[in-house]
């Protein structure tokens, strides 16, 4: 049988790479992550920016090591699992698919209706957000449930719509920024750098996305490297840029917590307007994010069930829309009871834990692979040898120490239920199937 990888056309080079990585990280986090990590350090929060930001780049180089030597498609999953096995590589896919990708969308969703807020007070809170959550992941599943098409066409939302509102707030804010916001008198206390970088690697997780289509990157080595690392670098001058303006013209206020950091600097510099096309552009983006997670991540069901490592009912196709709708609906159900769990802050915090530990993995992913494996000519390897895995993995495991003890054990729960699920899988799958079926 021939290989479908050998059937893939590598046509992904490094722009188109690097805009891929800003594509899929710039999403709705920017829109409020400025007013909730001021509220933790202050003025001093362009500090977690850039310690974030190092960070990003040393596990983003770790990817890059090992996308130049794995170049069969399935990105994160696929370098875990072949340092580690099947085991290591379902629980990045349980990590990845449930806690990081359905915790995001709860979270960014929260964005998204505290923004239309503005504009309809009652999705501010109480039963009415309540009911206009469930009604939207509704109306979401029966799209994608009457076909991928449909689907497909909600998803249009390119990388250009996304950055408008981001530089139309960074180019006129620039014109109002306040020195004395941007100067502080004396470091918060260290304790206050971890939750603050917790949350805030929300807003700069995904970047590695960029790699799932790993079988259609032309020439790996060279596309590799300067479309992950100069798409990352994008990302966090934006970031920076953000953080500047709306810190520097909304000083105290952003500190106090505002639900809609960008638009209340529009707003100041446009009036209703300006704050309108704000809390427009947001919404936007945030449908878009939404759109098309919805159109992926219910595959990643679809593609376990497959495999026989999830209920084979998730591997139903509607006998008319010919979609995976058990699978939507499944995925949509986790998304609701998400989002009607908890704040934006909340779930931000588990998408973060849930993606530290993933990249806690593809760093000893990749010093595995470089000490277990020959290495191959003309393949990436990270300057100083262990150095940037190790120092990576150090930085990740400090940061997840941050963490409360109250998440922490909910994190090892997840994690404990998903090994014996998959233990309990494995077993039941080898048992023999008896001749009645």
């Amino acid at each position: 049988m021939k290989d479908p990888e050998q059937e893939l056309v590598r046509a992904i080079g490094p722009f188109a790479l690097a805009t891929n990585v800003v594509n899929v990280t710039i999403g709705a986090g920017i829109f409020v992550l400025p007013a909730t990590v001021a509220g933790i350090l202050g003025p001093a929060a362009l500090i977690a920016y850039l310690v974030c930001g190092a960070l990003i780049m040393l596990v983003l180089t770790c990817y890059v090591e090992l996308g130049t030597r794995i170049t069969r498609s399935g990105g994160t999953v696929v370098y875990i699992e072949e340092a580690f096995g099947p085991l290591a590589g379902f629980l990045a896919w349980a990590l990845y698919g449930i806690g990081f990708n359905a915790a995001s969308v709860a979270a960014i969703v929260q964005v998204m209706f505290d923004a239309l807020a503005t504009w309809v007070p009652a999705f501010a809170g109480g039963p009415t957000r309540s009911i206009a959550i469930v009604l939207f992941f509704a109306g979401l599943a029966a799209v994608n449930i009457r076909g991928v098409r449909a689907g497909t066409g909600l998803s249009i939302v390119t990388t250009t719509a996304k950055l408008i509102p981001l530089l139309l707030v960074i180019v006129v804010g620039m014109l109002a920024i306040q020195g004395s916001h941007l100067t502080w008198t004396s470091w918060p206390p260290l304790s206050a750098f971890g939750p603050a970088i917790l949350v805030l690697f929300f807003a700069f997780s995904s970047a590695e996305a960029g790699l799932s289509p790993s079988g259609e990157i032309r020439d790996p080595v060279r596309t590799i490297p300067r479309g992950l690392l100069g798409g990352a670098s994008v990302v966090i001058l934006i970031y920076l840029a953000v953080q500047v303006v709306t810190q520097g013209v909304l000083g105290r206020q952003l500190a106090q917590g505002t639900a809609t950091p960008l638009a209340d600097v529009a707003g100041r510099m446009m009036g209703p307007v300006g704050a309108s096309i704000i809390v427009a552009g947001t919404a936007v983006s945030v449908f878009g994010n939404l759109a098309v997670d919805m159109i992926c991540s219910p595959r990643l069901f679809l593609a376990g069930a497959e495999s026989g490592m999830l209920p084979r009912v998730l591997a139903r196709v509607h006998p008319v829309y010919r979609t995976p709708w058990i699978a939507i609906l499944v995925y949509v159900s986790i998304n609701i009871t998400l989002a009607l769990s908890g704040g934006f802050r909340q779930l931000a915090v588990l998408a973060s834990m849930s993606l530290l530990l993933v990249y806690l993995a593809v760093c000893l992913a990749a010093l595995r692979i470089r000490y277990t494996r020959p290495h191959i000519p003309g393949t990436f390897r990270a300057p100083g040898g262990p150095t940037v895995a190790l120092v990576a993995s150090a930085v990740v495991i400090w940061v997840l120490a941050q963490s409360t003890r109250r998440e922490i054990v909910a994190m090892a729960i997840f994690v404990g239920i998903a090994v014996l699920y998959y233990l309990i899988r494995r077993r039941v799958a080898a048992v023999p199937a008896t001749p009645d079926g």
